[in-house]
């Protein structure tokens, strides 16, 4: 996964950018399936968890797309491939990828903690990346906001969407650890982190 990430780095620093960028719905897939290969324990929680993940974050993003209201205004690009009334069905998976890797990652830090404090930390951790997703996203074609610039309104609403998903992945699945997902977390943070420091340059 590390190589993935490094290879797709160098691609989108590289002349040729446009085509690797091209292939982030297939990374994102990649992504998720390597994480939830490794995931341990199978039940109708898990299997539910992602179901209502997917259609809260892609059911989100629609209405953020439609409304303006609950992330401020914006608008989707190409890159996350093809869409539904202006909203990526790629964007369900992200949602799915990340609230999964973040409530593993808030499980390792707070092992002993009550499920509210560890869904509000990897809710907190979601929003965390979102800071360095954004202005990456935007140099790239992601999505645009408005004016160029990131509401306040975006963090907040992401709050309010990952703090109930991961309130429920807390409560149905538990303490589950799966280092894969650790490193998925990781890696994201680091892709565009890399990424947001050479857009600056």
């Amino acid at each position: 996964m590390a190589i993935l990430y490094s290879v797709g780095i160098l691609g989108i620093l590289l002349p040729l950018h446009e085509d690797f960028i091209l292939l982030t719905p297939a990374n994102l897939l990649v992504s998720l399936a390597l994480v939830l290969w490794f995931h341990p324990g199978w039940d109708k929680h898990t299997l539910a968890f992602l179901v209502i993940t997917y259609f809260a974050g892609f059911g989100a993003e629609l209405f953020g797309v439609q409304t303006g209201i609950l992330f401020g205004e914006y608008v989707y690009g190409q890159v996350l491939g093809p869409k539904l009334w202006e909203t990526p069905l790629m964007i369900g998976v992200n949602w799915v990828m990340l609230s999964y890797s973040a409530g593993v990652v808030a499980n390792y830090l707070l092992k002993q903690s009550h499920w509210l404090l560890r869904g509000a930390a990897a809710a907190l951790l979601m929003v965390g990346l979102d800071v360095l997703i954004e202005p990456v996203a935007m140099q790239y074609g992601f999505w645009s906001w408005e004016a160029d610039k990131v509401p306040l309104r975006n963090y907040l609403g992401w709050f309010l969407v990952a703090f109930p998903l991961q309130c429920l992945f807390a409560f149905w699945l538990g303490r589950v650890l799966n280092k894969v997902a650790v490193a998925l977390f990781i890696l994201q943070m680091l892709f565009f982190l890399i990424l947001g420091i050479a857009s600056w340059q």
